[in-house]
């Protein structure tokens, strides 16, 4: 069998504020579906959506994106203005740097550089 990805999903408590959080960060336009999800489409990728569930989230992930960026120091600004939270300092190693973010619902992502 061949498949592609059609999309990831996250759970969330609020798909409508978090959708809205991950487009300005992305790009593309927020959609609210029915049921409660929304999501945003994202060029030559797979759509990114948000599935509501009633519980807080309350572990590490144990899948995350890594987003390439040009400046890491500049974009975890922004981010955090746009409601998410560093942790820790930027890493650096022989692969490049890293700075470990959590959206505003605490879904761990990464900016990576570019």
């Amino acid at each position: 069998m061949r498949a592609h990805l059609h999309q990831i999903v996250v759970d969330c408590r609020e798909p409508k504020t978090l959708v809205r959080f991950w487009a300005q960060m992305l790009g593309g336009e927020p959609v609210d579906r029915a049921r409660g999800w929304s999501h945003i489409e994202l060029p030559g990728f797979a759509r990114l959506a948000f599935q509501p569930v009633p519980e807080s989230k309350t572990e590490k992930n144990r899948f995350h994106l890594d987003i390439a960026v040009d400046d890491i120091g500049s974009a975890t600004t922004e981010a955090v203005g746009l409601g998410a939270t560093r942790v820790g300092e930027m890493v650096t190693d022989d692969q490049g740097a890293f700075q470990a973010m959590l959206d505003p619902e605490g879904n761990e992502f990464c900016f990576v550089s570019a």
